[in-house]
């Protein structure tokens, strides 16, 4: 019978090690990117993997996104399971025609006799005073693109199981990481179980309204559903975990037992992740809702300076404000 490690991590170390135990579990997984090697990558997620598996393992690279993704193709078309890291989410926009024209096409291109099992990391999201290009939340662009696999953890135990899922999958995975919970500290269990890529989660019950949110703004429905509890209503949170495949059976069940619902992103709104959410909820809650479902999103603008990013974030009082819109006249 086999012991799981518990150990108290940051999300960052908590991608670390997911990186490392994918590393000594399999010669075929290795890390590359723009800083990676020794310095251990600007968030610190890889340090000491160069110094492990030495230059042939983990290593840098040119400040070239679409050659680093093109790299990776041609390893994952020859039996590697390359991971590369776009060190900011908008870097990686350098490399888009990669991953949408090879990418995300080469197993429908060869009839699935080719597949990428290949993970390509995007931290992105705002929140830590960064400057345009460097808090771009940019999941909307793969979300929209079949043939990948988005997630993005917000928790440092699903940074790690699903960080190990996504470099086990034989199809390529984009995985966001929220750079404002790189420093999130929780106990987390080494291990592979627990819910895979396409599953959410309810991370908490409520009975009033149904709070739907991923990634860095996870947090901020937690915070609010617990003030939302303070004053006396109950709201539940779900954490989507995986944008692509969706989990439409626990979201769809999520908001059909309390019959309102918002969406929290910080990525602008229009045409959004947000927006498929709320058309897919619509469609399968339709007449379970007590009222339209709210949004609570960045502004259709580009990422502000640092001193204004508060206004743009999605924050406690804005999540409240919009479940008190959700029509309770008939309470």
């Amino acid at each position: 019978m086999s012991t799981i490690e518990h150990e108290k991590l940051t999300m960052a170390q908590a991608l670390n090690r997911a990186l490392r135990d994918a590393m000594l579990a399999d010669d075929s997984v290795l890390m590359f990117g723009e800083d990676v090697g020794a310095l251990g990558g600007v968030f610190r997620v890889t340090d000491g993997l160069n110094e492990r598996f030495g230059d042939t393992r983990c290593f840098d690279t040119p400040l070239a996104e679409s050659g680093i993704v093109g790299m990776a193709v041609g390893m994952a078309m020859n039996g590697m399971r390359p991971v590369v890291e776009m060190q900011f989410d908008a870097f990686g926009y350098p490399a888009f025609e990669q991953i949408v024209s090879h990418v995300a096409k080469m197993r429908n291109r060869t009839r699935g006799r080719v597949h990428l099992p290949m993970v390509i990391r995007v931290p992105f999201g705002g929140g830590i005073g960064g400057v345009e290009h460097h808090c771009d939340s940019s999941e909307a662009y793969y979300a929209h693109t079949p043939g990948l696999h988005v997630v993005t953890p917000a928790t440092p135990s699903d940074a790690y199981t699903l960080l190990r899922a996504a470099i086990a999958s034989d199809d390529p995975v984009v995985f966001m990481e929220p750079k404002k919970l790189y420093w999130s500290k929780e106990e987390v269990a080494l291990g592979t179980d627990g819910p895979g890529i396409g599953t959410a989660v309810v991370r908490r019950e409520g009975t009033d309204a149904t709070l739907i949110a991923y990634g860095p703004s996870v947090p901020v429905a937690l915070e609010a559903a617990e003030v939302a509890a303070q004053e006396g209503r109950s709201l539940q949170v779900v954490d989507l975990r995986s944008i692509v495949p969706f989990d439409d059976e626990t979201v769809a069940a999520a908001v059909r037992s309390t019959g309102r619902a918002v969406v929290v992103a910080e990525s602008a709104g229009f045409a959004s992740v947000s927006s498929e959410i709320v058309a897919r909820v619509t469609q399968r809650c339709f007449h379970s809702l007590a009222a339209p479902i709210g949004r609570v999103t960045g502004f259709d603008i580009p990422y502000p300076p640092p001193k204004l990013e508060h206004f743009q974030l999605p924050s406690v009082d804005r999540v409240l404000d919009a479940v008190d819109d959700l029509q309770w006249e008939d309470q």
